[in-house]
């Protein structure tokens, strides 16, 4: 990580956000290798025909975190992080609000790594928790058929 300091981290990451985050509606708050936080303002587009916010969302939210925490802790060498499984469990229906999603290591080893996140709605109460376990790839390790980075390789 070029910037240490979590909220430039963050800054910089919500310029570049683009694609998914984009569309989540997901914002960066602080970024660190020991946490890193975000926040997604549920609208309409996040909901289900029941009206209560996407079991996907909350998954999409967690592996989002996660993956942000592992990849940057091994960007420096220039590897990155690629998700394998994540257990996201739901325990309180939301319809709307400000999530705050946060995620911390749990463990870092050589090839993988794990993180847990949780979300919370307004009221800090627990709406959904998560586990992450990232494969941390090599410098130029190619991922169907494309370099890891997104570099061109001949």
């Amino acid at each position: 990580m070029i910037d240490k300091d979590p909220a430039t981290v963050a800054a910089l990451l919500n310029a570049h956000r683009g694609g998914f985050n984009e569309g989540l509606g997901l914002r960066f708050v602080r970024v660190s290798l020991e946490e890193v936080v975000a926040t997604v303002e549920l609208d309409a587009r996040h909901t289900q025909p029941y009206g209560i916010v996407h079991g996907g969302v909350h998954a999409s939210v967690v592996e989002t975190v996660c993956s942000t925490g592992a990849a940057l802790s091994v960007i420096d060498e220039g590897k990155s992080a690629v998700g394998l499984d994540n257990h996201t469990s739901f325990l309180k229906a939301l319809r709307g609000g400000t999530v705050t999603v946060t995620a911390r290591p749990v463990q870092r080893g050589r090839r993988t790594q794990v993180w847990r996140a949780e979300v919370r709605n307004e009221a800090g109460e627990l709406a959904a928790t998560g586990q992450v376990r990232m494969l941390i790839l090599e410098r130029g390790a190619m991922l169907a058929g494309v370099a890891a980075d997104g570099q061109p390789r001949s």
